[in-house]
């Protein structure tokens, strides 16, 4: 997959719980300039799929140098619509401070993809967030 024209980096982030609230996951793969894929992932025993699509979102953003540009694509309209649409924040406040200090450092369009339909990107965070959470069960 090649990065977009305009941007440094494209993300895909996707966060995963088994249960809602319960051990949960976070998935994301970053594709630099050259093509190269990243991909990462991590979990949390005790969480929401709120709280670990945003953490998708900032890990992502994380893993790109301050002052790219950047799309980061998810299919959590909480996540896209809330930085985009400014949706009102009635939770997960230290999250979206974190996502908002790490999204103001660089340039990032914040892009939905539909899920579970065939984008091989958004398919590969997902499964990576489902790993997460099945390593956050204790």
């Amino acid at each position: 997959m090649k990065v977009p024209e305009g941007y440094d980096f494209l993300i895909y982030a996707d966060g995963s719980c088994i249960g809602n609230p319960g051990p949960g996951g976070w998935g994301v793969v970053v594709v630099r300039p050259d093509g190269l894929e990243s991909e990462f992932h991590g979990s949390n025993p005790a969480t929401t799929n709120n709280q670990m699509e945003i953490t998708a979102a900032i890990e992502g953003l994380r893993r790109t140098e301050p002052g790219s540009r950047v799309l980061l694509r998810s299919d959590s309209q909480y996540v896209i619509n809330t930085m985009n649409l400014n949706w009102k924040r009635r939770k997960n406040h230290e999250l979206w401070a974190a996502l908002d200090s790490e999204a103001a450092r660089r340039k990032v369009r914040f892009e939905w993809v539909r899920g579970h339909d065939s984008d091989p990107l958004n398919d590969r965070a997902d499964r990576l967030a489902n790993l997460g959470s099945r390593r956050g069960i204790i």
